[in-house]
């Protein structure tokens, strides 16, 4: 159902939360968006401003019809990334909305606790940082080193949170939620060994989250420095991507002239040819850490309720023994002749 094409917004059934309950218990939304940018939802988010508030109301409903023990966030702010994410298709965003709690509940591992001071180690790496200059279309650099990633030190689940959180605090800008992120993973020195710990299941449950489960449009991956053991990764990741993000997917090698076709070399750091000096992560990590409170604000809004639980087998990951043994069989036999 398109947000755009019917004015009218679906009541709440009886025993959800009422309306009134919830303009009570949310900040009023104030669009932070420039002239430009408003202009640039409008053509292609189809965001019309006049509409905006009657959409996310409509949102909210619909989440207190079909899903009043979802214990979301309801604020318009919050549902507005949704909303955005798909286009103001009112289904589509509620099918998200619900991806992105069924998501958060069935990986404990990796959302338990989910707070910046709980991957300070992880930042402190360098795994995972943003770098500070925004690429041609305004859209934040998201920047990955796996090779800063030590397995004997911590589990994968630990950089995985770490991106997560950075991903969490991108999308409370506006501007992101329009324009979208691009990703620069670097995959210099990743080892076989290293390799093997992005198995099927992890693969599965992150393309999971990034594709179907967060709202936020990721509109390139730049891969740098791979290995020839990445065909193997590739080949364990390719299975689950959508045709559409799979063709986001730029290999440029040790070729810095083919990155600089995707990224200036004004927003890249010195390591990757650029001219925006060495690359610090001391910035980010300190923003980052800096809005813990925020992240506890999230976790008291998010809290599971015990009426309701994820049962989708595509969002929960769950995958049965003969399958992952399968999968692991496969993966061993690829990366192998990779390497």
């Amino acid at each position: 159902m398109s947000g755009n094409g019917d004015s009218t917004a679906t009541s709440p059934s009886a025993g959800s939360l009422s309306e009134i309950e919830v303009l009570l218990d949310q900040p009023k939304y104030v669009c932070t968006l420039s002239a430009e940018l408003v202009a640039k939802a409008r053509e292609e988010l189809q965001e019309k401003p006049e509409w905006r508030l009657r959409d996310v109301q409509a949102l909210r409903d619909m989440v207190c019809k079909d899903y009043p023990n979802l214990g979301t966030c309801l604020d318009d702010a919050f549902l507005l990334r949704f909303l955005r994410a798909r286009k103001f298709d009112y289904d589509r965003a509620l099918q998200l909305l619900v991806n992105y709690h069924c998501c958060r509940r069935s990986w404990p591992e990796v959302f338990n606790n989910l707070k910046p001071s709980a991957v300070k180690h992880v930042l402190e790496s360098g795994f995972v940082t943003v770098l500070p200059h925004l690429d041609t279309e305004g859209r934040h650099v998201v920047c990955i080193r796996p090779d800063r990633w030590t397995p004997n030190n911590y589990p994968i689940t630990e950089n995985i949170r770490a991106i997560y959180l950075t991903l969490e605090k991108l999308i409370k800008s506006e501007e992101t939620q329009v324009n979208g992120i691009v990703i620069l993973a670097d995959y210099k020195g990743v080892s076989l060994s290293k390799a093997s710990h992005f198995g099927p299941f992890v693969a599965k449950k992150v393309i999971g989250i990034l594709q179907d489960g967060f709202p936020i449009r990721i509109k390139a991956v730049n891969i740098i420095n791979e290995p020839r053991i990445f065909k193997g990764i590739f080949a364990i990741i390719k299975p689950f991507l959508k045709e559409k993000i799979a063709n986001r997917f730029f290999l440029h090698g040790s070729d810095l002239n083919s990155l600089h076709q995707n990224l200036p070399p004004r927003i890249l750091p010195e390591e990757y040819g650029g001219t925006a000096g060495k690359l610090d992560i001391t910035a980010w990590n300190d923003l980052l850490l800096a809005s813990e409170d925020d992240f506890l604000y999230d976790i008291s809004h998010l809290a599971a309720s015990s009426d309701w639980s994820p049962h989708d087998p595509l969002m929960s990951g769950e995958m049965d023994e003969k399958q992952c043994d399968d999968s692991l069989r496969t993966l061993k036999t690829q990366l192998y002749s990779c390497y």
